[in-house]
């Protein structure tokens, strides 16, 4: 079996609104979703070749994995769409794409910052059906609870408190504007692909 190694190269630096202490803090939490998900895995290999695939031991432990595994996913499409010098969204397909859909680039913004103002934890995504290239923007609690399955998630926004509450205390529409200052569009635009 492989491990799952840190996405070193995904950590952004130099962001604005966004401090570097802050990004170090998060990033603990993602190398931690990978290291419990190698662990989990090997466990839960243990397990079967113990002949243990039955047990509550095993049961409990494969209902952990999805959760530690988009924990993993999520921070790295996360991370991965942040830059210290982003560049902006393009008139391309996804714009496009954005206005046929919320009438406008502005207010799909609207309601995808009010998706991650939703009360509670979780995260605000961007999601495109692969069938039908339809967008919709979703809040997911956690991080195995409200993900579409086979949608393609195109733009994360982490809004649990570890995301900003070093920088901004409660203020997360704060955090929301600064997250946006520092989205790498062509990235997300590589994901409807």
């Amino acid at each position: 079996m492989i491990d799952y190694v840190i996405q070193s190269d995904l950590k952004p630096k130099g962001l604005t609104g966004i401090s570097d202490a802050q990004i170090d803090d998060h990033w603990k939490l993602y190398e931690g979703y990978v290291k419990q998900t190698n662990a989990l895995r090997n466990e839960l290999s243990d397990l079967a070749r113990q002949g243990q695939g039955a047990s509550l031991a095993y049961a409990d432990r494969r209902r952990r994995l999805g959760f530690e595994m988009n924990g993993m996913v999520l921070h790295e499409l996360y991370f991965g769409a942040l830059a210290s010098h982003p560049t902006p969204l393009t008139d391309g397909p996804l714009k496009q794409a954005l206005a046929a859909t919320w009438g406008s680039y502005e207010q799909w913004l609207v309601d995808f910052c009010t998706t991650g103002k939703s009360r509670g934890i979780g995260w605000a995504i961007l999601f495109m059906d692969p069938t039908t290239k339809q967008l919709v923007n979703c809040f997911v609690h956690d991080h195995d609870m409200g993900n579409i399955a086979g949608f393609t998630p195109l733009l994360v926004m982490d809004v649990w408190e570890h995301a900003f509450m070093l920088d901004y205390g409660l203020k997360r529409a704060d955090y929301i504007n600064s997250f946006f200052k520092n989205i790498n569009w062509p990235i997300v635009e590589k994901r409807v692909k």
